[in-house]
């Protein structure tokens, strides 16, 4: 049977895949775009139920098109996002196949271009873009055993309240993630722990504008990633229409604030003594973006209101005050533990020179050390706005520019011919 060929492959038909086949089409690149489930399966089945985008609609979308039932401040829905990202693929006639999966990819020996296995059979193409993003695999440090006598799941496997065995929940990690789904248990009327590490915490708004407008003025979405700072925590909701993540406040409802969790034995688990200090560097980084913002409106004249109870914190609570550095759980009636513990990635499938040792990508900003490779949907791929929809759609641009130029190199001939 006759091999397809095509220029170039994307892998993963999310945000960053659309994205891609955009920029490449405007280039008149002939592509394809595989996708092993639907278009933004992630957002569909890899989210829990509640779960709303982390910034307003007027910001986190593509160029080309405004969120449909949504107004520009809102925070849409997950399944609207799903919806918003299929209309924009058909909208731009991208090339995608649903429902196949790549196997394999491999240098062509001796040639230009890739050999790529498919649950659909073979392709060969010049390039290949793993635009698979950085939520691949569910990460649960191995503390507590899984033979344990409790519910243990992943952040990506809760979906509501009710899926969960009655009792008390203990959630790990205070990011976005972790911080939501506490509250929203809490608000359900569960008993809830809630494990808090480093973060950086940003106002959801001030003086009138939301954080994301005020990270925008600021400069702050183009600062490049540096060692470290990529893995940086952030606790920031959009849940509820918007609202500033306080860990006090959670605690004066009757959330238990704990710090780092560290070991686990005889179904005790112990805590770092780190929660006021935590809660104290997330305070920091929340006034400092206050002061930055100030700065800005005095400088520039704008006539924005002030906000001076910005700065009003509630005294610190007994948990903070007197953290909590083991927890038996049983008696504590812990029946779940939720892991908001991050993504690892997995590119088994990718079988050329453009991972290090762990098994993560080798690149700048998205070119890869194998040339003819490509990443795209990383988390500070080029900068701090690389996660969010319209910061995936510039990189592509990006990568689609180094894919144009490479083109234009190999099609290069000398006037006077080559011998």
């Amino acid at each position: 049977m006759p091999v397809e060929k095509t220029e170039v492959l994307v892998v993963g038909a999310g945000q960053a895949g659309i994205a891609m086949s955009e920029h490449l089409h405007s280039y008149g690149i002939p592509h394809i775009v595989l996708e092993r489930n639907r278009v933004a399966e992630r957002w569909r089945s890899c989210r829990w139920d509640s779960l709303v985008a982390n910034g307003p609609a007027w910001h986190d979308r593509f160029p080309g098109l405004t969120f449909p039932k949504d107004g520009p401040d809102d925070f849409v829905p997950k399944e609207r996002v799903a919806d918003y990202l299929a209309a924009y693929a058909q909208k731009i006639e991208a090339p995608i196949r649903c429902g196949v999966e790549v196997k394999d990819v491999r240098r062509k020996q001796g040639q230009t271009g890739f050999q790529i296995e498919t649950s659909e059979g073979p392709i060969e193409a010049e390039c290949v873009v793993a635009a698979t993003g950085p939520f691949q695999i569910p990460v649960i440090p191995s503390v507590v055993p899984d033979k344990a006598d409790f519910t243990q799941i992943h952040s990506a496997s809760y979906r509501n309240p009710e899926q969960l065995p009655e009792g008390s929940v203990l959630v790990i990690g205070a990011g976005s993630s972790g911080a939501q789904i506490a509250e929203e248990l809490m608000r359900n009327g569960r008993k809830v722990y809630l494990s808090v590490g480093p973060h950086d915490r940003p106002p959801r708004s001030y003086r009138g504008r939301d954080f994301v407008w005020w990270l925008g003025v600021l400069n702050k979405w183009d600062a490049e990633a540096t060692p470290g700072v990529e893995h940086t925590t952030i606790a920031v909701s959009g849940a509820n229409g918007g609202h500033t993540v306080d860990f006090r406040r959670l605690a004066a409802d009757g959330m238990t604030l704990l710090g780092r969790t560290e070991t686990y034995e005889d179904g005790k688990l112990t805590f770092a003594p780190d929660l006021a200090e935590n809660i104290a560097k997330g305070d920091a980084n929340y006034l400092s973006l206050l002061g930055e913002a100030d700065a800005y409106v005095t400088r520039n004249g704008l006539d924005l209101p002030e906000e001076p109870s910005a700065r009003d914190f509630l005294p610190n609570p007994e948990c903070v005050k007197h953290p909590l550095l083991e927890l038996d759980l049983k008696k504590a009636g812990i029946s779940t533990i939720i892991w908001a513990t991050g993504f690892g990635v997995d590119y088994n499938w990718l079988k050329v020179e453009a991972l290090d040792e762990n098994g993560r990508p080798r690149h700048q900003r998205g070119v890869s050390s194998e040339p003819g490779v490509y990443f795209l949907g990383l988390p500070w791929q080029t900068r701090r706005g690389s996660s969010f929809i319209w910061g995936v759609w510039h990189d592509a641009k990006y990568v689609a520019d180094h894919i144009a130029k490479q083109r234009s190199y190999m099609a290069y001939r000398p006037s006077h011919g080559e011998k």
